[in-house]
């Protein structure tokens, strides 16, 4: 009996435990309610992943043309994004753009023109803009940055970078990613262990602006003492 009744008693003592913690977090002039300012902080601290499709964001270089359906005289071919991320309408003057997708342009443009025209109509068009891209880096045989024209996997882009080097690691491919300003994940991928298992499913497809490294393995780093061993070798044998 005396073992039946440790459980309750020891449930009893966790909530009794949960109910402190909350306490603590609690604001002391709120009667117990959860301070949302602290829980929000700690919330902004953790790193979110960007939307899975995201939209194509302005940056210093692009070029748009800006077309009016209405007001066709308004219409400006080939708008450049300045370094500092301004672009400059006819009209209207300097807006800023950069960071902006197709639609926010769109209705930053509207708004601009919002005091000459009356709710117009318009449309733009991305003539030049920075294409997708990946980086491969590491013991491959063409180390660099590659523009990608399609669904890509780490495998497909290991392979279009010349592929592995004798001294690649194949099982701790390590693929950086961007989470946010602040935060980059690491991921580590065995493409050994897929290879040999002759089972991709696990291969991840790469997204725009990744960059996949490959680390030396262990046998490259004391390759520069090998020679010397064989040569050892070599005289040993030699006696026999």
């Amino acid at each position: 009996m005396r073992t039946i009744y440790r459980f309750p008693v020891l449930v009893a003592g966790m909530l009794v435990g949960l109910l402190m913690m909350c306490a603590a977090q609690a604001d002391p002039q709120s009667n117990g309610a959860v301070n949302t300012a602290s829980v929000s902080s700690q919330a902004s601290n953790v790193p979110q992943f960007q939307e899975r499709d995201a939209r194509y964001r302005m940056v210093a270089g692009d070029v748009f043309d800006v077309n009016f359906d209405l007001t066709p005289e308004f219409n400006q071919q080939a708008v450049s994004v300045q370094p500092d991320g301004y672009v400059t309408l006819r009209g209207v003057g300097e807006i800023k753009v950069d960071g902006m997708t197709t639609p926010q342009l769109r209705e930053a443009i509207r708004n601009a023109y919002s005091k000459t025209l009356h709710d117009p109509i318009i449309s733009i068009t991305l003539k030049d803009f920075q294409k997708p891209f990946f980086i491969a880096d590491g013991q491959l045989g063409h180390p660099g940055r590659y523009e990608m024209h399609g669904p890509l996997t780490l495998s497909e882009g290991i392979a279009l970078a010349g592929g592995f080097l004798e001294t690649a690691k194949h099982s701790q491919v390590v693929l950086y990613r961007r989470v946010n300003d602040q935060w980059t994940s690491a991921q580590l991928v065995n493409v050994k262990k897929m290879e040999n298992g002759r089972d991709m499913r696990e291969d991840p497809l790469l997204h725009p602006g990744d960059m996949l490294f490959v680390p030396k393995n262990r046998f490259s780093k004391i390759k520069p003492f090998i020679p010397t061993t064989n040569v050892g070798m070599a005289a040993y044998a030699a006696q026999y």
